[in-house]
């Protein structure tokens, strides 16, 4: 062994050690600060899952450098007919990640539920026509009206804190809904998913402001803590 060798690599050694210390303490926050009772995730999952809201955050957070003059975002390329088809409709095609490959329509719309949009027409080979202005579909004022009104997740029996949470629109804005308080919701990643892709729904009551959660069949699910 080369002299000086046997230190560096007990020093890298020592380097890689104190790395997984910062990844494990994050990860354990992540896992045990968003745990609600009854959650019927393993321990493997819901690490993985603290593992994607590690990342969504440090994006979200605007802090992670730019690549070449952009913020790094993750990209979802749909057809336009196809985002504003209605769930399940017959021969919709899906839409599909810059990295990861095919999505389905529902999680397509999911995904653009709380993101910037650029329109891209293209011509019948495919090649770009007109590339629109990317817009924004909640504003940070609009956000943080939500964040005070909902102080977390509306799902029944989830109270995941809003920097954990997407805001979510009641009525998709490619189905006409608007960009609003009133049509938005606080919705975390797992249950902004059972929304979009597991046929769930939510609704608020205009009288009481609370939240109301439906399953595909149409029964509410009542919360741990209610009635």
């Amino acid at each position: 062994m080369a002299p000086g060798l046997d230190g560096r690599v007990h020093l890298r050694g020592e380097m890689d050690a104190v790395g997984g210390e910062y990844l494990h303490t994050a990860l354990a926050a992540l896992m045990n600060g968003d745990r609600p009772a009854g959650d019927p995730r393993g321990h493997a999952e819901r690490q993985a899952d603290a593992l994607v809201a590690l990342a969504k955050g440090a994006l979200d957070g605007g802090t992670l450098p730019d690549v070449r003059g952009e913020r790094p975002h993750a990209r979802v390329t749909i057809d336009w007919l196809a985002l504003c088809a209605e769930r399940g409709a017959p021969g919709v095609t899906g839409g599909r990640l810059a990295w990861s490959g095919p999505i389905t329509p529902e999680t397509a719309r999911r995904l653009a539920c709380d993101a910037g949009v650029a329109r891209i027409i293209t011509g019948p080979d495919g090649l770009p026509l007109d590339v629109g202005r990317a817009q924004r579909t909640a504003s940070a004022a609009i956000r943080r009206a939500i964040e005070l009104r909902d102080e977390h997740c509306v799902f029944a029996g989830c109270d995941a804190l809003p920097e954990w949470c997407d805001v979510h629109h009641v009525v998709h804005w490619a189905h006409g809904g608007p960009t609003s308080c009133d049509n938005g919701a606080l919705l975390c990643e797992r249950h902004h998913t059972s929304c979009h892709e597991g046929g769930f729904t939510i609704r608020r009551d205009p009288g009481t402001g609370r939240w109301h959660t439906h399953r595909p069949d149409g029964t509410e699910v009542l919360s741990r803590a209610g009635p």
